[in-house]
């Protein structure tokens, strides 16, 4: 049986789609005879404390569902004090770099990016130790940190992070990207490097539509997810007008907007907006059969970004109110998966409501029976797996 170690920030029992996707790309290795270990740190996220089953320990060893999961320590946190993150991000950068020089590595690893830091690291010491490292991109950073203001264009912190993605560009065997503009982008540093295309496709195993409808009841939109400053979900909340229409919206997740948005919504009852907090995705998905559209907001068009709600959601039936530019929005658009508004443009966004408030509980329910089919051969997990395994990617 071929080995194979991931690298990842984020693992379950961690909430969020990264944490889904690492664990999604473990299991389907997994299951096409691959022995998969992952190191990550211990559980902390989203909330930036370490869940009960970590407290006290400095590295932890677990089996979950025939994946090895090493944990290692990590001084957690989700402050926005930028030298707080940084320490946080150190700690368990250093206990990585002291497990991957002393410890055992299998050839092949696949290393997710981002954090850079923590990829830098990564590949830095299975590059000395000449591993076949395969560098799975979600999101291009420093560019995305500076199209959300995170970084400042020009200053130290973009000039180092543009010296880490580098780095990883070059010393890695070849790299997964889960967007064409992310393929894009490192061709355009480095043209000779072999690059795939690996979406975020979701492993649902659901063969029958099984959502349901009322005729009598409002239209439900939902949005399931982290509540972060990328998403957007408070500004959504402050702009998105129901007051007048049949249509209801329901937040579900967890994140550093949550209290604003409880906040919010408590002063704004007219607007017909509730939220529901943290759900595991099995319950999640039991209790959004009766729901009826999905919105996928951004705070900002994210060069390379594309949510993997889209998938996620696309191939449970449900219809996309996609609301965040780029790639993202060319997908919905050409599968005929819902509808789009340019990202910041609320009266747009408020005009495609209306639209939809127009709709009637069959017509939405006609339009999730030809999603779900649909979904099934695009977003088909196991024959991206398959065809990248052919490449010899893993």
């Amino acid at each position: 049986m071929k080995e194979i170690l991931i690298i990842s920030n984020y693992y379950p029992p961690e909430k969020g789609a990264a944490a889904n996707r690492i664990e999604q790309l473990a299991l389907k290795l997994y299951q096409n005879n691959y022995k998969v270990s992952v190191i990550c740190p211990l559980g902390n996220y989203p909330k930036g404390e370490l869940f009960p089953e970590y407290k006290g320990k400095f590295s932890a060893t677990e089996n979950r569902d025939n994946i090895t999961v090493k944990r290692l320590w990590i001084y957690p946190s989700v402050s926005k004090n930028l030298i707080v993150r940084v320490i946080s991000v150190l700690s368990f950068s250093m206990s990585l770099f002291f497990y991957l020089l002393f410890k055992k590595t299998p050839k092949k690893v696949v290393v997710q990016s981002p954090p850079l830091l923590l990829s830098f690291i990564s590949v830095f010491v299975l590059s000395l130790k000449n591993k076949k490292i395969i560098l799975n991109i979600s999101d291009l950073w420093p560019l995305a940190a500076i199209e959300l203001k995170a970084l400042k264009e020009g200053s130290f912190s973009h000039k180092f992070s543009l010296f880490l993605e580098r780095f990883i560009y070059k010393k890695a065997t070849l790299i997964i990207g889960q967007s064409n503009e992310i393929i894009t982008h490192v061709k355009s540093l480095f043209p000779e490097k072999n690059c795939y295309l690996y979406r975020n496709f979701p492993d649902h195993k659901i063969e029958n539509f099984d959502l349901t409808f009322e005729e009598n009841q409002p239209i439900k939109i939902f949005y399931a997810g982290l509540l972060g400053i990328a998403q957007g979900v408070l500004e959504l909340c402050q702009n998105i007008d129901l007051k007048e229409l049949n249509i209801e919206l329901h937040i579900f997740g967890d994140g550093a907007e949550k209290n604003q948005i409880e906040q919010l919504i408590s002063s704004k009852k007219e607007q017909k907006i509730f939220f529901h907090g943290m759900m595991e995705r099995k319950d999640l998905h039991e209790t959004l059969k009766k729901f009826d559209i999905a919105i996928v907001p951004l705070k900002t068009r994210i060069y390379g970004s594309v949510p993997s709600k889209i998938f996620e959601y696309g191939s449970l039936g449900f219809p996309i109110l996609y609301f965040g530019g780029g790639e993202g929005e060319t997908i919905v658009e050409e599968d005929n998966m819902g509808w789009v508004a340019s990202v910041e443009n609320y009266e747009q966004l408020n005009h495609e409501i209306q639209k939809i408030s127009k709709m009637s509980k069959s017509e939405l329910f006609e339009m999730k029976k030809k999603i779900f089919v649909k979904s099934e051969i695009n977003f088909n997990l196991d024959n991206q797996m398959n065809y990248l395994i052919e490449k010899d990617v893993f």
